[in-house]
């Protein structure tokens, strides 16, 4: 009979766990939270000191029954929740719901699941951390006193079903404030002139832009500008006058945390938050590999902390020097220089063993499981490899008095990017010069290259700029971007299109409901304060329940002003140019649980609906009818006639109203370029003007 009760959030880490401990061990899961405060009222008591008011959450009575069962027959309980705040709560709650007071208990906490860390983490038993519950039980009651306050207000004055939220209102405020930025943004018109000079001994031209002159810069602002450089320097000889030899280090990245790992999932791997951290909890919780069993590939997901191990360090240091040579080594930790509070208890994200490769692991993986791997796998490896040095050559070159300019760099050792080269690591090898160049080398004028250009407005925030924007601001955490964004997309307050997040109607009412009423909950440095506060909670230094009862009178004021004050608002439905087909009225778009539909406004005597689909102002060429977005079985995106199944035009990517001034065919957008359909024909414009 088991000895020992070890108690986990997950029944996904009970198998893996099991494996690792032996038969005087039995472990058992508490599939997450098993108290909150009741759905149906606030849940705590604000003339008593605000007392929460906790009861067991519905569907988890037979949870506690079977945990109970198992609490008799054992000597010892571990409580072995997950390593942050949200698992330290759930350690308190279960104590209290099995009532172990008089049992021997113990939390314990490990960052990886590995038989290792899972036996350390035996060894070294603690108290429940109640600094850590306190920071939980302010920031539940916070969340709950801003949504169940403020979403009734808004249910009550545009519509049911929305809902604020204290990080996510904030969230919505930045995202509405970047879309006014944009729609109120003029465009600057500025050119640029190129010079294209031969050299001898090479065919590829040397480019050097415009500087200006010898004595500072000059901006070219219009069409005239330019023609009066080039007539200026007329007949003048382009000769070399400065040649800059100099190095940059490139140093290498920081291992992702929660925040970090997000970005760049979707960025390189188009993943959203939601899909980054669910697979990233299954790579923690463990995956089937042949010839191990179930086992955790990487540490904890949720971290704001860059910290590795010192074992963690010393098994890349042996791998790398053994696979890439002991001159891609790392020589110490790097260290992110925030400022900011972290939670340093957790290491960064990394895999739990650097030997096992994203390569050898294929097999076991689901094809997202593996490109998530891969990308935690190469970072952290990357991490604690050298950095990559370069060579930089900076030319100046002077045709009478104006002055154009050369920058070109050439990698002398590439470190860490030849694991994981990002972006600017692949723009590096873009501009480098053929051939050596100094004071002395004849250069002739080949040809000017002169382009128009506008400045642009900030761009659309991205799930992943978000994510940036919040932590930089210091607003949430990061295990709370995910389900913001998530909650924001299906409130539909913004829309997703082509990455970028886009502000609704509906967004755009609640978000100026919220900045009217409510200035404080979605003022940016409120929020950010108040999470320092929180943090104080966490470290000791704070007393949970001062914090939310000085929060608590303002916001009922508010409340209470806004129910008298704010006017009630009505969302007029978009009215489409579908016209009902029983009734004739002109039929409007609605949103359901499936996204967009069409109805007939003349409900309930008309129930008429049908499915809506987005024009994409394009003709189809076979019977002259509108082509629509559509999905796939699989949900995959493609563009077909309105009229299928009697018409069977499709393409996948996106047609255009302009028609191939060769042949006649439609064109068809792939990237910043028009395509002829025609393959044929292969017709291409490059950057056309009109959008989408």
């Amino acid at each position: 009979m088991a000895k020992y009760l070890v108690i986990v959030e997950s029944p996904a880490k009970v198998k893996t766990i099991r494996k690792f401990l032996g038969s005087n061990y039995e472990v058992a899961a508490s599939n997450g939270h098993v108290r909150d405060l009741p759905k149906s009222q606030l849940g705590f008591d604000a003339e008593h000191d605000f007392e929460p008011k906790y009861i067991t959450i519905r569907g988890k009575g037979d949870v506690l029954a079977n945990l109970r069962k198992e609490v008799k027959k054992a000597q010892r309980v571990y409580l072995a929740t997950d390593p942050d705040r949200e698992g330290e709560a759930i350690s308190w709650h279960l104590s209290k719901a099995l009532k172990l007071e008089d049992k021997k208990v113990s939390r314990i906490t490990f960052n990886e699941i590995t038989k290792n860390a899972v036996k350390e983490a035996l060894k070294n038993p603690r108290e429940i951390d109640m600094d850590l519950v306190n920071a939980q039980q302010a920031r539940r009651i916070l969340d709950r006193m801003v949504g169940y306050r403020i979403s009734p207000l808004l249910w009550a004055k545009v519509k049911r079903g929305l809902s604020a939220g204290r990080v996510q209102s904030v969230a919505m405020r930045i995202i509405c404030d970047r879309e006014e930025e944009i729609n109120s943004f003029i465009p600057e018109e500025y050119w640029t002139l190129d010079a294209s000079l031969s050299m001898p001994g090479t065919k590829r031209p040397l480019v050097a832009k415009y500087y200006g002159k010898s004595t500072g810069k000059v901006a070219l602002s219009s069409k005239e500008d330019v023609e009066s450089v080039i007539k200026e320097i007329g007949e003048n000889p382009f000769i070399v006058s400065e040649v800059k030899k100099g190095e940059r280090i490139r140093k290498a990245p920081l291992p992702f945390t929660t925040s970090t790992l997000q970005q760049e999932a979707s960025k390189v791997l188009n993943f959203t938050t939601q899909k980054t951290m669910r697979l990233a909890q299954q790579l923690y919780e463990g995956v089937e590999i042949e010839g191990s069993g179930t086992v955790g590939i990487i540490t904890y997901l949720r971290t704001d902390s860059t910290r590795i191990s010192d074992e963690a360090m010393g098994a890349a240091e042996s791998y790398i020097k053994k696979n890439y040579g002991e001159e891609y080594a790392g020589e110490k930790e790097s260290i992110s220089k925030s400022n900011k509070k972290i939670q340093d208890a957790h290491e960064a994200i990394r895999p739990t063993d650097i030997t096992r490769t994203p390569l050898e692991l294929k097999d076991s993986l689901s094809r997202d499981q593996f490109r998530l791997y891969q990308l935690i796998w190469k970072r952290f490896v990357a991490s604690r490899m050298q950095p990559a040095r370069y060579e930089t050559t900076s030319i100046k070159i002077d045709a009478g008095a104006h002055r154009f300019t050369v920058a070109a760099s050439r990698i002398v050792f590439d470190g860490f990017t030849s694991v994981y080269a990002q972006e600017e690591d692949r723009e590096e090898d873009s501009n480098m010069l053929s051939k050596e160049i100094d004071t002395s080398t004849p250069l002739k004028l080949m040809e000017y290259n002169e382009k128009q250009h506008f400045t642009q407005p900030a761009p659309h925030y991205t799930e992943a700029s978000l994510v940036r924007e919040l932590e930089e601001q210091g607003i949430g955490r990061p295990s709370t971007y995910a389900p913001t964004i998530t909650t924001i997309l299906a409130r539909r307050y913004v829309v997703k299109e082509n990455r970028n997040l886009y502000v609704t109607e509906l967004g755009d009412v609640v978000n100026h409901i919220m900045k009217e009423a409510f200035p404080s909950i979605v003022d940016v440095n409120f929020t950010a304060n108040m999470e320092a506060l929180l943090d104080g909670v966490e470290e000791g230094n704070v007393n949970w329940k001062t914090v939310v009862s000085n929060f608590y009178p303002d916001l009922e004021e508010a409340v209470s002003i806004a129910q008298r004050e704010l006017e009630k608002v009505k969302l007029e439905d978009e009215v489409s140019d579908e016209v009902c087909e029983v009734c004739g009225r002109q039929m409007v778009i609605k949103y359901g649980a499936y996204g967009r539909f069409l109805a007939c406004p003349g409900f309930p005597d008309c129930r008429f609906t049908k499915a809506y689909y987005e024009k994409t102002g394009a003709a189809c060429p076979k019977c002259g009818k509108d082509i629509v977005l559509k999905k796939t079985k699989k949900g995959r995106k493609y563009y077909g006639c309105i009229n299928n199944p009697e018409c069977d035009f499709m393409v996948w990517q996106a047609p255009s109203k302009e028609k191939c001034p060769v042949c006649g065919s439609m064109m068809l957008y792939k990237g910043n370029k028009l395509v002829c359909m025609d393959i044929s024909c292969g017709y291409v414009l490059q950057n056309p003007e009109a959008g989408k």
